[in-house]
């Protein structure tokens, strides 16, 4: 085993990582701590993680000081017998010398598969000179429970499918605001293939029909691996059935009653509580996102109706039987992937008039603000609308400013508290996770 895997070592240390498109994702490590990289399937992580080895690599640490193993390799099955302590030993065969005097960069992809890897990881970072990096996800374990397990001893970052400005880098656009005649052409066309493909690395150069395909192989995937055979799951076609429910209506509102109902008229005979156990493991899996009412008291914010919205929205076009997923639904769950992809905390906002606001939400600076999305302002009770219920919420969150995001629009709005900015929402995109 131990001269299998320093063939390993060599071998990754020699071949060329596929660095991909560079994520627009900032991370530091932190001295004493791994890090933690977490996300859906297929989204890009273990390429995340070669962007940083490539990284370290330009700023002169030698291949030689990378450790890098992917632990779903077939070739180490026998290493979960063996124990992890013989991966340092093959490597400090090759590399004696380093030992004690330099720094080691690990970089352990599925690092779940192997018993025990949490007191290895722990002891690897307080008796050795090294920096580590982990990722993963399978049916035995989720990637964010690699982080859970870490606890106090790792700092996770997220990455998620491209986002649109990822996208523009992807397709090689210039994209720095503000953008030329030109290049707003050409940023608008490319929204309009990004909403049309998602942000799956994989396939957003993909025809139409090969896409669909390969998205709806990811459905299945993070339904039956890391949720079915898991959580060995009596009921499975309810649980697919309810995927394929929510993802119909995306951006809708739900309550428990409703979905449970939903799955006895199909026959299933699935209690409240297994349906929110599913709803939680949906948001683990970082496939679909649950966001409450916003209120001071939590009973409240969670007993009233949530809302549902996807990782990619494209896949919810490739998944849904429906072919009338609503187009403003769509752009909804767009602006709400830039939001999350900056904070977990996503409400939305009910006046006291009951009149609703897509998105509150505090922003990097601590700054609260409001958000609503319409595809449109052109019909003027629509415009009215819209407009109403952000300002009725800034008048009652004594806020001077709220955001309407649209397809094409462009203006200001002067209201009594303040301002309302309409913006584009390829714009806005780009502003916001810029």
């Amino acid at each position: 085993m131990i001269e299998l895997l320093k063939e390993i070592i060599l071998d990754a240390q020699s071949a060329t990582m596929f660095i991909g498109t560079a994520r627009r994702l900032r991370i530091s490590p932190v001295q004493n701590k791994a890090t933690v990289i977490i996300g859906v399937r297929r989204s890009g992580k273990s390429t995340f993680l070669n962007q940083i080895a490539n990284k370290w690599l330009s700023e002169g640490v030698s291949k030689e000081n990378i450790l890098s193993i992917n632990f779903f390799d077939d070739r180490l099955s026998n290493l979960k017998t063996e124990g992890l302590d013989i991966v340092l030993q093959a490597y400090f065969m090759l590399f004696p010398h380093k030992k004690s005097t330099e720094k080691v960069y690990c970089f352990f992809d599925e690092i779940q598969v192997m018993p025990e890897w949490e007191a290895f990881i722990d002891r690897l970072m307080r008796t050795e000179n090294c920096v580590v990096y982990l990722s993963g996800s399978s049916a035995q374990m989720l990637s964010k429970e690699i982080a859970t397990q870490m606890r106090g001893r790792a700092l996770s970052w997220e990455i998620f499918p491209f986002s649109f400005p990822e996208y523009t880098d992807n397709q090689k656009l210039i994209n720095e605001l503000p953008l030329s005649g030109q290049q707003r052409l050409l940023v608008e066309n490319a929204f309009d293939k990004y909403r049309e493909c998602g942000g799956f690395p994989e396939v957003i150069d993909l025809d139409k029909s090969l896409r669909i395909k390969i998205h709806q192989e990811y459905f299945d995937s993070i339904l039956f691996r890391d949720l079915i055979e898991r959580y060995d799951i009596s009921h499975p076609r309810a649980l697919i059935d309810l995927a394929k429910k929510l993802l119909e209506n995306i951006a809708s509102m739900y309550t428990l009653n409703s979905l449970t109902g939903f799955l006895k008229s199909l026959g299933y005979n699935v209690p409240k509580s297994s349906v929110s156990k599913y709803l939680r493991w949906f948001e683990d899996s970082y496939f679909l996102f649950t966001v409450r009412m916003y209120d001071a008291s939590y009973r409240r914010s969670n007993a009233n109706p949530k809302k549902i919205y996807c990782v990619d929205h494209a896949i919810i076009r490739s998944v849904s039987a429906s072919i009338l997923i609503n187009s403003g639904h769509i752009l909804e769950n767009i602006v709400f992937m830039s939001l999350r992809r900056l904070h977990s905390e996503i409400f939305y906002y009910k006046t006291a008039g009951n009149l609703e606001v897509d998105f509150i939400f505090k922003n990097q600076e601590g700054n609260v603000m409001l958000f609503q999305v319409c595809e449109t302002l052109v019909n003027p009770t629509t415009r009215r609308r819209e407009i109403n219920a952000l300002h009725a919420a800034m008048m009652e969150l004594n806020l001077s400013k709220g955001v309407i995001i649209t397809r094409n629009e462009e203006d200001r709005v002067s209201v009594k508290t303040g301002s309302i900015v309409i913006i584009p929402v390829w714009k806005f995109l780009l502003e916001i996770n810029t």
